[in-house]
This record gives C-alpha cells, structure tokens and sequence, in this order.
C-alpha cells in the first residue's frame, strides 16, 4: 500500500510541476501550451532574451521556494532519536 501511496504523491507533484512550467511558458514567453503539436509554427517559437531570462528567474525561484517548503517540513517533523 505504501507503493501507491508513494507513485500517487509523485504523479501529483509531477502534474503540478507541468502545472507550474506551463504557467511560467505562458506568463514570460506567451506560449500557450507545451504540449507537442507536430506543427513547426505551432511547436516553434521566437522568443526575446529578456523573456527567456525572466521565464529561467520565475522557474528558479519555484524550485528555491520548492526547496524551502521541503526543508521545512522535514524540520517540522520530530526527530527520532535512536537507543545506544
């Protein structure tokens, strides 16, 4: 059961993290979907620099902010100490 629970949790974050780069696509580079069209002028696009640095910073601070929320709820667990 453990199994699921585990592969269920990662399909959730996976999901939200295709959430949140699709989002990013959208807001900075103003790419609709990321999803594979088979179209070149649908799947390739012309983006400026400053769009594609301001989408890396966006994508960057997610994952620090990501990382963060993962430090603290592993500090927010109690510390087992174990018998010597």
């Amino acid at each position: 059961m453990r199994k699921t629970t585990t592969k269920a949790t990662a399909t959730k974050a996976a999901q939200q993290r295709d959430q949140l780069l699709a989002q990013i696509a959208l807001d900075h580079l103003f790419i609709e979907t990321l999803q594979t069209r088979n179209s070149d002028r649908l799947d390739f696009h012309d983006v400026s620099v400053w769009a594609v640095q301001s989408a890396l910073v966006a994508a960057y601070q997610a994952g620090l902010a990501a990382g963060q929320s993962a430090t603290g709820k592993a500090t927010d667990q109690p510390v087992q100490q174990q018998a010597a």
